[in-house]
Parts: C-alpha cells; sequence; structure tokens
C-alpha cells in the first residue's frame, strides 16, 4: 500500500501540469477529475498515441492511485484509413525496425483496433512492437497477446535479475528481494518513487527468458 498525505487537489494540479510538461499531449484538449487518489482523464484527441501518453502522464505523478482513461479517440477525416490500410501499415512499420525485422508477428485489424500474436526472445521486443504500432495514424487501439520465450533456469533468473539491480545508479538494490517461479518473477520490498517502482520492473523484464514479472513493491515516501 503507497503512503501518501496529498490531497486530490494537489494531485490534480500535478497532473495538469505533467500533461503541460509532456510535449507529446496538447492539455487544453484533455480534462483531470481526482477522487480519493484516482484520476479520471476526459477530452478528446486525434489519436490514439496521445492517449496512452496521457495516461502515461497522469501514472508518472505522486500519490496517483489508479487512472481511469475516458479520453475520446475523434479521428480526423485525413487520417481515417481502411482495416486493410492499417494491416499494411503496421506489417510494414514492424518490417522496417531493427530490432523488430527478424521476427513473424501476425497482425490483425478490426475496425481500426490492431491485434498482435506471437513469440519474441525479449521483452524488449514486445515493448517496441508495441510502440511501433501506437504511433500510426489510424490505430484506434492495441491489444498484445506476443509472449517471450522462457529459456534459464529459476535460480539463474534471480541471479541476473540480482545483478542487473545491483549495476542500476537509479535502484537502492539493498531494500529490494527478488523471487523467481519458473519463468515469472516476483519483486518485493520497497522503494522510494514510483519511477524506481517502474525501474526495477523495468530491470527485471530485461532478464532473457522472462515472461511475466510480478511487482509487489511498496512506495515509501519516508
Amino acid at each position: 500500500m503507497v503512503t501518501t498525505n496529498r490531497s486530490d487537489e494537489e494531485i490534480q494540479r500535478d497532473v495538469l501540469a505533467e500533461l503541460t510538461w509532456d510535449a507529446r499531449v496538447a492539455p487544453n484538449e484533455i480534462g483531470v477529475a481526482v477522487k480519493h487518489g484516482v484520476v479520471t482523464l476526459m477530452g478528446h484527441v486525434d489519436s490514439y498515441f496521445k492517449k496512452r501518453a496521457a495516461e502515461d502522464a497522469a501514472h508518472r505523478v505522486r500519490g496517483v492511485k489508479a487512472v481511469a482513461n475516458d479520453i475520446e479517440l475523434k479521428l480526423p477525416t485525413t487520417s481515417e484509413r481502411t482495416d486493410d490500410e492499417i494491416a499494411a501499415a503496421v506489417a510494414n512499420a514492424l518490417e522496417s525496425d531493427v530490432l523488430l525485422s527478424p521476427l513473424q508477428l501476425q497482425v490483425t485489424v478490426s475496425d481500426g483496433y490492431v491485434t498482435l500474436r506471437g513469440e519474441v526472445d525479449w521483452n524488449y521486443q514486445k515493448k517496441e512492437a508495441e510502440r511501433v504500432v501506437h504511433r500510426l495514424w489510424g490505430v484506434k487501439g492495441v491489444t498484445t497477446f506476443i509472449t517471450v520465450r522462457a529459456r534459464p533456469t529459476p535460480e539463474e533468473l534471480k541471479q541476473r535479475i540480482e545483478e542487473a539491480l545491483k549495476r542500476s545508479a537509479e535502484i537502492d538494490a539493498q531494500q529490494i528481494q527478488v523471487e523467481s517461479r519458473g519463468s515469472k518473477a516476483i519483486l518485493k520490498g520497497t522503494v522510494r518513487s514510483w519511477a524506481e517502482r517502474d525501474e526495477v520492473e523495468r530491470t527485471a523484464w530485461t532478464a532473457p527468458g522472462i515472461t511475466e514479472v510480478e511487482n509487489q513493491l511498496q512506495v515509501s515516501y519516508a
């Protein structure tokens, strides 16, 4: 449980400031309401990329417990594409990306919503595929069923993650415990901020063979 004494008004103010700070979104398009630490985003944007960027910005604010993204996507006429055109654009973008070009990912498009399926060797490849598709015009949403192939033993995974955490200058590794069950890593302990919590999870995902990360880290502002 995250301990914080921040008021809803303070959180709302900082979410609005974060939206203004983030060059990917237009803050005048987005409304923000906060109740008991839960942020609701409202308004209209012209791309799925902006909708996701606004959600990411809200999650970065201290004291936020959850985000409800009720932003509506209204594509300009010039950005509308048929499903065939979107599918072709997605396939071309994935093939052109140097991190993804050897992979064989399956792409399905229905009414502007893209579904990705397949297997990758690293989690960063899964994230890269999502990032590439999010940026394409005409895309209304992305669902990912990409899995990461499991390889090392649980003991090897645990050791690799612990070593990576110790190498990071942004992480206090002494306050973090790593457990491994099969190809799943479980993170426990305390961190100093949401940013550090995300960084620990990101570091765990970089271990080859990881297919799932359960982040139980607690944020302590003391």
